[in-house]
């Protein structure tokens, strides 16, 4: 009888089937295809299966369907995942976590991937008596926020979208390309103001307006009016059927806060992804950690990968230390990233700084050094320099004596750094271009191959084109 008990699966219960809770079941299966070791039930709110949230800003553009979205179900022998299906309780004592069908489900492990939801800014009009959107208003953190957008917005109607971070500034270009005539408020000095400096942001909302986007920074809402827009602080109204608010997220850890786990701005997690009950694991936009991560993709499914590798066994000492951001702003016709440190004084001490700014063109270029490494950039319209430096910060390599070289074109004297192969090429996936190399050499020649083989390109996809570059530059090794 022990000996049975001692051999039997162990039960995983994840509670999300969004896109990390997902990518943990996906890794699970990967270490313990037949199920072996664990068993893992997944239950998740949507009706929908997993789906890249990332793209939802290309669904409403019209450059994906919902299907061209859906994550891969993972395959392995141990897995069950049921949809539509919320839980309700979790009794952390008697590992029990109830859900909203009247069953039940016990754990030896539980993993939260809760994510967040839209923070509706207490604007009068913008939230409801109960706390949800008021009427035309709307939030984009799932498919049905999308679908529901759009059913509500018309060719030439003037939207208001709420908040000029990546999101809202995704959203704002994707209701262009569908006929609306936008406005962007952000209370902030500029727009995206966590990832880029001040110059670039002018840059970059002179490049909105070119296709049809008011930018209106500094502005605060003070109040919607259905049917009429949105009165901003200066008293202006402006005109929108419809506001779509893009102001931040709250992690979802009411679930977690009333079986009494540690909660803060998430749900509190150490290297090991635990919570402070050691059975409980918290992964994604839900968890707290003191590098940080949360609101970001890459962090996320390092998260799940640690996580997998740790409670299968395949590597039980594994921990995530913490994130690196790279960001990408997915907006036809614009290119930026953005990544480290772009805030600081262009005369801080032993920071060097090399700016390039071309309002007419659109192209904004700042490069950050320190002690011979990159240690921060940001990159509007300049998308073979932004391949090339990002490779930089990743690997640490030295920066070449011609800074301004980096900006200007194709990279011909970039030192090659030590382990520049193993250096991410897609970052949300942790693909290099070894793995790359690798797939290219076992028969993917197409991008759709190689993301078959690597998961390359199937996340935020902004390493679309860097892939591509790779593979124009491979060729078939001569014959004889």
């Amino acid at each position: 009888m022990n000996t049975a008990q001692r051999t039997s699966p162990r039960r995983i219960v994840v509670v999300g089937n969004g896109m990390v809770g997902a990518r943990f079941a996906e890794e699970t299966a990967r270490l313990d295809p037949a199920g072996d070791r664990v068993r893992v039930s997944v239950v998740g709110a949507e009706r929908h299966p997993a789906y890249n949230r990332v793209l939802l800003s290309g669904v409403l553009a019209g450059d994906y369907g919902p299907d061209q979205i859906r994550l891969p179900a993972p395959g392995g022998a141990g897995i069950t995942v049921r949809t539509g299906v919320a839980a309700t309780a979790l009794d952390a004592r008697r590992r029990v976590l109830s859900l909203d069908d009247g069953t039940h489900l016990t754990y030896d492990e539980l993993v939260l991937a809760t994510g967040a939801r839209a923070a509706l800014p207490p604007v009068p009009g913008v939230r409801a008596p109960d706390g949800g959107p008021g009427e035309g208003v709307h939030t984009l953190r799932d498919l049905e926020d999308c679908q529901h957008l759009l059913s509500q917005t018309r060719p030439g109607a003037p939207v208001v979208v709420l908040g000029g971070g990546v999101l809202g500034l995704e959203a704002a270009r994707g209701l262009v390309g569908r006929g609306a005539r936008v406005s962007v408020v952000e209370s902030a000095p500029w727009i995206m103001c966590r990832q880029i400096d001040q110059g670039a942001a002018r840059v970059l909302a002179d490049s909105y307006a070119a296709v049809g986007v008011a930018v209106h920074a500094r502005r605060s809402a003070a109040r919607w009016i259905p049917g009429t827009g949105l009165e901003v602080d200066d008293g202006t109204v402006l005109p929108g059927d419809a506001l779509v608010v893009a102001a931040g997220v709250r992690a979802n850890t009411e679930l977690a806060a009333r079986a009494g786990i540690v909660v803060d701005h998430g749900v509190v997690v150490d290297d090991g992804l635990a919570t402070s009950d050691p059975r409980v694991h918290a992964v994604g936009d839900c968890a707290q950690h003191p590098g940080g991560g949360a609101g970001l993709v890459q962090p996320g499914w390092e998260q799940a990968a640690v996580l997998a590798r740790r409670l299968t066994g395949s590597a039980p000492h594994a921990s995530y230390t913490g994130a690196r951001p790279l960001t990408r702003l997915k907006a036809e016709g614009i290119e930026l990233t953005a990544f480290g440190r772009v805030h600081e004084d262009d005369d801080a001490p032993g920071l060097e700084t090399l700016t390039i700014s071309d309002r007419h063109g659109g192209r904004y270029a700042k490069l950050a050094v320190r002690r011979e490494r990159v240690v921060g950039a940001v990159l509007l319209g300049f998308p073979e320099a932004a391949a090339t430096l990002s490779q930089l910060y990743d690997t640490g390599a030295p920066v070449p004596s011609d800074r301004l070289a980096l900006l200007q074109g194709p990279p011909t004297t970039v030192p090659e750094a030590q382990g520049a192969a193993e250096a991410p090429v897609c970052r949300c996936n942790a693909v290099s271009r070894a793995d790359i190399e690798k797939a290219w050499l076992d028969g993917a020649r197409t991008r759709e191959a190689v993301a078959e083989r690597t998961r390359a390109t199937t996340g935020c996809g902004g390493c679309v084109r860097d892939v591509g570059a790779l593979l124009s530059g491979m060729r078939p090794a001569p014959v004889g």
